[in-house]
């Protein structure tokens, strides 16, 4: 079958393709800007690339055209296929009725870190023997891959709550009907497609609503937002974690910064199960959570808590989530994905625990929907507390004065809109011992590679 997929470029749509040649399709796609990574990993596999999106690419007629959720009316490919009747599927569609149906699901969803935690289970799956299919909305440097078929019953999938395609508005995870499922956390975020935390939480239920009843919730204690989730109903069994007396399972941190803590599992008596130690190289109590949610879902599998902290320990990590890409000079720097206020203040309260007081420069390009659109600029505020100082850069797409919220946060913060000004004024920072962290989820005009180039200048 010829598989024709319109924006091909984007980490969902970029993994259904490797999955689909690894059926034996034949795989083509197009996208408005082919670029790395992911066009050098898709024409690694044999899958044709076209730029743009001139209908003569589907003439002739592919067998199947599957849409990504960036494709919208207008699109000549779009009205080109609506006027021909061609056959078309959304992404997550595809993936639920070819790809999992005949798995033992385990979806990672949330606010934040569902490609961590979705990276760190199939890492505990894989050492454990268990060979799972993945899909992942990053690239886990474990495998060096964003998408495998496996050899085995089980698949681990990213579960992501933005929509599924423009004439399907249901959340992409509503399709792979999970068996396993972590909610990691639930905040208010895509403010292009949810008007409020409520209709979020409507989603997440639809999604509680597929998981049978012998099917498995794993979800955070105390968490309000989720709490909320599960008393509208909820069928599967449910397994709390975290730090309480209560909880069954727990962590206890041996370092502050979370490079060393403690999994322990108890049973409905209160008596210990099992406990094991992680020592591994991610910091952050948002990590140590992370990696308990997904030692508890691969212990719904039969993998012991042993095992599971084993496999952790041994967890490189996910490209883009700190990810160290220069260290040098006395500089190190990190690339990390952060698209979301908690995400940010996380992720540097977590390095900061680990460099104590070394000085830490946090460059924050506030790139998603949402944060273009000004809807956690009130919250932005906050998130940067643990860093020395603050860089934000203002691209033409921001719709709000960046400026208004640098004014407002109490470490020295500044502005700027042009990429040599923002270099030039990172150099000027980069002291002995600096930890530069640069905070986008986008390419970033190609700030990464010619900061690292200034510097090395030096």
């Amino acid at each position: 079958m010829h598989i024709h997929i319109l924006g091909i470029c984007g980490t969902f749509m970029g993994s259904l393709a490797l999955l689909a040649k690894q059926k034996g399709h034949r795989v083509s796609g197009s996208d408005a800007n082919v670029y790395p990574p992911m066009s050098t990993q898709l024409g690694a596999n044999g899958i044709d690339l076209i730029e743009g999106f001139d209908p003569q690419q589907l003439d002739p007629a592919p067998d199947l055209v599957v849409v990504g959720n960036a494709m919208s009316r207008g699109n000549p490919c779009v009205e080109y296929m609506l006027d021909h009747r061609l056959p078309y599927i959304s992404g997550p569609q595809w993936l639920g009725e070819n790809i999992l149906k005949d798995k033992h699901v385990l979806a990672v969803s949330g606010t934040h870190g569902k490609t961590t935690t979705s990276s760190m289970l199939a890492k505990i799956l894989d050492q454990s023997g268990l060979n799972p299919g993945f899909l992942i909305g990053g690239i886990p440097q474990d495998f060096g891959i964003s998408a495998r078929l496996g050899e085995s019953d089980y698949f681990v999938v990213e579960a992501d709550e933005y929509d599924s395609a423009f004439f399907d508005k249901r959340s992409k995870f509503v399709h792979y009907f999970a068996n396993t499922l972590i909610i990691n956390n639930l905040e208010f975020d895509h403010a292009d497609i949810f008007d409020d935390l409520a209709a979020i939480q409507t989603q997440f239920h639809h999604l509680v609503r597929t998981v049978p009843g012998n099917g498995s919730i794993i979800v955070p204690s105390a968490e309000s937002n989720i709490e909320s989730v599960i008393k509208r109903g909820c069928w599967s069994n449910t397994y709390c974690f975290g730090n309480q007396e209560s909880d069954l399972w727990q962590f206890k941190l041996i370092q502050c910064d979370g490079s060393q803590f403690e999994i322990f599992h108890y049973d409905e008596n209160g008596d210990q199960k099992e406990r094991a130690q992680v020592d591994w190289q991610q910091t952050g109590i948002h990590n140590v959570s992370n990696g308990l949610a997904a030692a508890i879902a691969a212990y719904q599998v039969g993998i012991s808590v042993s095992k599971a902290c084993e496999a952790l320990s041994n967890f490189v990590g996910v490209k883009r989530r700190m990810e160290v890409i220069y260290a040098s000079k006395g500089v190190t720097i990190y690339d990390d994905f952060a698209h979301h206020p908690t995400a940010i203040k996380t992720t540097l309260e977590g390095l900061r625990a680990k460099v104590g007081d070394a000085p830490i420069i946090a460059i924050i390009e506030p790139r998603s929907a949402t944060m273009k659109m000004g809807v956690h600029q009130n919250s932005l505020a906050g998130s940067v507390a643990s860093a020395n100082r603050v860089l934000w850069y203002q691209n033409s797409k921001t719709d709000w004065d960046i400026e208004e919220l640098s004014s407002a946060i109490k470490i020295p913060s500044t502005t700027m809109s042009d990429v040599d000004q923002l270099i030039n004024a990172t150099v000027d920072l980069a002291n002995t011992d600096a930890h530069i962290v640069i905070m986008s989820n986008g390419g970033f005009d190609g700030f990464h590679g010619k900061l690292i180039n200034a510097i090395e200048n030096l």
